[in-house]
């Protein structure tokens, strides 16, 4: 059992110190992650690798209903965490750009195949995109949500899934093509 997991694990048993020995054991990898993230943002981002680092480890911790299923559970919810708080971030910066009205905007397949910069609206269909998804296939959902957000290569997100990486693979391809066609056109189906 890792140190990560078994810190974990008390957590979920009610340690309070447990917490404080977590942040300093996953704070690098979460640092990389979020920096990761964040390089792949739009120019003039506000929002730090570190400050989001700091805001989703906050909700990880806060979180009383967690069950952590080990160290790849954490990263998962983790990548989730981060993905929350970008897009709350581009949404925030929408409704004061713009009265917060929704519209569709079109995205490059080519941008989410190869992680480059999506601006906030974009950013925000990917994610409406994704949460259609996610009601139809919540595996392959998760892995978008792992590697674009979170960074991950195909072989690390299909570790914490519990899939092969040829299946992982398959569902990447799958996700590209079913997020671009809902995302252009509303017809993902």
């Amino acid at each position: 059992m890792s140190e990560v997991t078994r810190i974990l694990a008390a957590i979920e048993q009610g340690d309070v110190k447990a917490s404080d020995e977590l942040l300093p054991l996953v704070y690098d990898e979460l640092r990389r992650l979020a920096a990761q993230r964040m390089s792949q943002e739009s120019p003039g981002q506000m929002l730090q690798a570190t400050a989001l680092v700091h805001e989703a480890y906050l909700r990880l911790a806060g979180s009383e209903t967690q069950k952590w299923n080990g160290r790849g559970h954490f990263f998962a919810a983790a990548a989730e965490a981060m993905r929350r708080i970008l897009i709350d971030d581009a949404r925030h910066k929408r409704s004061l750009k713009r009265g917060g009205g929704h519209e569709k905007v079109e995205i490059d397949a080519v941008a989410l195949a190869d992680n480059r910069n999506l601006v906030s609206d974009d950013l925000i269909a990917l994610d409406e995109a994704l949460e259609k998804l996610s009601e139809k296939d919540k595996v392959t959902a998760d892995l978008v949500k792992l590697r674009y957000f979170a960074g991950l290569t195909g072989r690390q997100a299909a570790r914490i899934l519990g899939i092969s990486h040829n299946t992982a693979d398959a569902y990447w391809a799958y996700a590209r093509a079913w997020l671009r066609l809902e995302m252009t056109d509303g017809s993902g189906k």
